[in-house]
């Protein structure tokens, strides 16, 4: 598997505290088979979480350095994971966040609770630019949970989904579980990831087994796992039918 989200830079979010963290972590996603993976940091703009690109690739590049002396076979990525707010194009132009591996691809998230009102006015900006939002957890939101048809409206415009795969397994309750099956059955989940903090449980053999389940094409599953992540990386467009 290639792993789309993750928070294991140390120290700057409610992710890894340290670097032996991120390493013990790291060894972790290599024994359960996962070869690449994109960090994502959270950027809340007027909070604590608001390290800039400068530190970010400073630890970055120290945590690759540790991850060649360990001899992890994990190629890593940068990113962030933004909460939606009216400055995301400001702070990407002033170097505040970075887009995944300097993509035009940018890991976006909503309000668990309550939505802005100007959400999609925010994304048509960003879209209009030339980025290509991918929301992250949408089965975690509770409008999406009660109202599964406003999803349609981000994915018309063109916002992709990346779902967190512990959901399948409970973590974040019955009704996240019943939104991302939903969401895979009909083929509007793009990514899949971790979502990764502290808990080193991957469990990619019974993710696939799982998604054998729900899926029921090879294809599909490879996409959501591997193929998608590498369109990203190589900035490639997607044809995606809904």
């Amino acid at each position: 598997m290639k792993d789309m989200h993750s928070h294991l830079l140390y120290g700057i979010d409610d992710g890894s505290k340290d670097i032996s963290e991120s390493i013990t972590l790291l060894k972790e996603a290599e024994k359960q088979g996962i070869t690449e993976l994109m960090i994502t940091p959270h950027y809340i703009e007027d909070s604590k979480y608001n390290c800039n690109n400068k530190e970010k690739i400073k630890r970055f590049n120290e945590l690759k350095e540790e991850v060649e002396k360990e001899k992890i076979n994990i190629k890593l990525y940068l990113g962030n994971e933004v909460l939606i707010n009216e400055n995301i194009l400001k702070l990407i132009k002033n170097k505040e966040i970075t887009t995944l591996n300097n993509s035009k691809y940018i890991l976006i998230e909503f309000p668990l609770g309550n939505m802005l009102y100007n959400t999609k006015d925010i994304i048509y900006n960003l879209i209009v630019k030339g980025y290509v939002p991918i929301l992250a957890h949408p089965e975690r939101y509770r409008i999406f949970q009660k109202h599964r048809e406003h999803i349609e409206e981000y994915l018309r415009m063109g916002v992709l989904l990346q779902g967190n795969y512990k959901s399948l397994f409970g973590k974040y309750g019955k009704d996240a579980k019943k939104t991302l099956i939903y969401l895979l059955k009909n083929h509007k989940i793009t990514f899949l990831g971790s979502d990764c903090h502290h808990d080193g449980d991957f469990k990619i053999k019974k993710l696939k087994k799982k998604l054998k389940l729900i899926l029921k094409n090879d294809n599909m599953i490879e996409d959501v796992l591997k193929n998608n992540f590498d369109k990203v990386i190589l900035n490639e467009n997607f044809s995606i039918k809904r």
